[in-house]
């Protein structure tokens, strides 16, 4: 992973959207705005109709007689002409000399110069009050320039209550058209990333123990170059690590013959007789071959553990560890009776998911772990049981036991503890703790009964489709 803060760093996710939604930032107040203006133009000009109407029939009602504009409007007409619901509504029509022929006369002063027929709608104010006004002229006269003004106004309550419908249309359909746009970007986006979430998934479960190929099924074709990538990096480590395997196996298979010979050599020039002061050196090299035969097998043993996490094409099976124990008594009854020891068995049915030959080595290790450490007489039992869906292992002695705290250490490749007896490598437990990691199993060294010698447990995790019970 970068150093970089994770607020700096860059994402794909937040990139994607911020691109898909920038330009509705930007349509959409234009959409709003286009909404708004269709919506309230319509509105807006049958209002204005609305007072042409009225003009018109004002224009119907002004008479000309001898070249003079009159205006015979009763009462009762002027005020149906002047009814509205919402508005305040006037009218004034004054004759080609500007003289007032009926209404009013201050909204007769804003009339503009206009020619016969001419329409003009203009906003002013009377009394402080906002109007619409729409102006008309009519001839009413001989000559060209006599022009009567007619102009009808109203208030702008019923303009403005359009305007505010339209404008809450307009930001209605712009919210309608947004929501589902938004979320269908995210949506697209959370899709989109699926796959690569999900080989993020799987990048995540690798461990240099397992660097299983990716599927790349499903995956963009933008990223598939990626995943290839990492496939084929992969692949070069499980080469790596699959010749390193090799030349430790090699070494050691090579090693094994002729550490063989010299152990079978310096057992016989044991049993012969021999000068009584050749003795000491003898029993050395007897050790050493010992030893050394231990060590050619245990680094076998770790090559196998290797070979089978970083081999994709080896499943686990399921097996009985109590089944297993019992078929590795007859090996080590013999070394215990011969160290002086009491080897028992409390066996019930443990099942795992695992592989038998790593799991026999891991059974061996301890095993052999507590025969040469426990001491003369030490009691030593094997135990597998299940409990809580999770199959368990455990191999107790009552012997000298471990110190506290050398404990996590003796986990550690070739960590020998400062009391340790036998001839061991300090192979044994690593080896236990890369064949349980690789059953995604717990080992654990802890004191035995009654504080006493040593326990070392090894607890699996539960089966596959077989949860805990």
């Amino acid at each position: 992973m970068s150093g970089l803060p994770a607020e700096r760093q860059p994402s794909l996710r937040r990139g994607l959207l911020v691109w898909l939604l920038l330009p509705l930032v930007v349509l959409i107040p234009l959409t709003t705005a286009l909404i708004f203006g269709l919506t309230l133009r319509p509105a807006l000009d049958a209002l204005d109709r609305a007072s042409t109407d009225t003009a018109v029939a004002l224009s119907q009602i002004v008479e000309v007689r001898d070249g003079r504009a009159s205006l015979p409007l009763s009462e009762q007409t002027a005020r149906a002409l002047r009814a509205d619901l919402v508005d305040e509504t006037m009218f004034a029509v004054g004759d080609g000399d500007g003289q007032l022929l009926g209404g009013s006369a201050s909204l007769l002063k804003l009339a503009p110069r206009m020619q016969a027929g001419q329409w003009r709608f203009f906003e002013a104010k009377i009394d402080a009050k906002p109007i619409r006004v729409a102006a008309h002229g009519m001839q009413c006269g001989a000559r060209a320039d006599q022009v009567c003004a007619i102009l009808v106004a109203e208030t702008l309550g019923k303009r403005s209550a359009v305007e505010r419908a339209a404008l809450l249309a307009a930001l209605s359909g712009a919210l309608v058209l947004a929501l589902p746009l938004v979320v269908l970007a995210m949506l697209a986006v959370n899709r989109a990333m699926r796959p690569l979430s999900r080989a993020a998934a799987e990048v995540e479960l690798l461990t240099p123990d397992r660097l299983e190929t990716i599927d790349v099924r499903g995956v963009p074709r933008e990223v598939t170059p990626f995943v290839l990538a990492l496939n084929r990096l992969f692949a070069r480590l499980r080469a790596a690590a699959a010749a390193q395997r090799a030349f430790v196996s090699d070494a050691a298979h090579q090693l094994r013959t002729p550490l063989a010979v010299l152990r079978v050599e310096a057992a016989q020039a044991l049993a012969t007789p021999h000068a009584q002061e050749l003795r000491p050196a003898l029993e050395r090299l007897h050790a050493a071959a010992e030893r050394g035969a231990r060590l050619v097998q245990q680094l076998l043993a770790l090559a196998r553990a290797d070979g089978t996490a970083l081999d994709p094409t080896q499943r686990p099976q399921a097996l009985d560890l109590a089944h297993l124990a019992a078929q590795a008594a007859d090996r080590w009854l013999q070394p215990s009776l011969e160290a002086g020891q009491d080897l028992g068995f409390d066996l019930e049915p443990a099942w795992v998911d695992g592989y038998p030959v790593l799991l026999e080595e891991l059974l061996g290790n301890l095993v052999h772990n507590a025969i040469e450490h426990a001491g003369p007489g030490a009691r030593i039992t094997i135990r597998t049981r299940t409990e809580d869906g999770r199959a368990r292992l455990c191999v107790e002695d009552d012997g000298r036991g471990v110190p506290a705290d050398e404990r996590e250490l003796a986990w550690q490749r070739f960590r020998r503890g400062r009391e340790a007896a036998g001839t061991g490598s300090g192979l044994g437990l690593a080896i236990v703790a890369d064949i349980a990691r690789l059953h995604d199993a717990d080992a654990t060294l802890e004191p035995g009964s009654q504080g006493r010698g040593l326990r070392v447990q090894v607890r699996f995790a539960p089966r596959a489709g077989h949860g805990t019970t």
